[in-house]
């Protein structure tokens, strides 16, 4: 879980200051009806965490748990396309850093517990694949070379 850590927060520390020199005209763009903002893909990120963070915690007192969620809805009630982006990146922040926090406090042995989303993955699996997405949406927002995920 170490290196996983590592790699969380390298992410975090290299791509905030890029999201906090975006322009909000440029966030609060929303390219098709079909189509999240750069704002609602950041508040997609968030809920991601906030998900995860269940997973991460919930998997190792319970066994096999199932968690899920509609990111769609999730996104859409959220309302984030009217929250200040400014807002929006510290919430991201702080969701990243807990998240920090709690898989350094996870054993190599609790980390192989597991968690069900669509399918059975370990509680290692799912962080990796976390900071997996988060890279390839964090690329979406940045307007950079696309992350490759999948």
């Amino acid at each position: 879980m170490e290196l996983i850590v590592k790699d969380l927060e390298a992410v975090i520390r290299q791509y905030l200051p890029a999201l906090k020199s975006q322009n909000e005209s440029i966030l609060a763009r929303i390219p098709s009806p079909a189509k999240w903002s750069k704002k609602e893909i950041i508040g997609h990120l968030i809920d991601s965490a906030q998900c995860n963070i269940r997973r991460f915690v919930i998997a190792q007192y319970e066994e096999n748990p199932t968690i899920v969620y509609n990111q769609e809805k999730w996104v859409a009630i959220a309302g984030y396309q009217q929250w200040n982006s400014n807002d929006l990146i510290d919430l991201w922040h702080l969701v990243n850093q807990q998240i920090c926090e709690i898989l350094k406090n996870i054993s190599s042995e609790t980390a192989k517990r597991q968690c069900r989303t669509q399918e059975l993955h370990t509680i290692e699996w799912l962080a990796q694949d976390y900071t997996k997405h988060l890279k390839h949406h964090l690329h979406q927002v940045l307007g950079l070379e696309t992350f490759p995920y999948q």
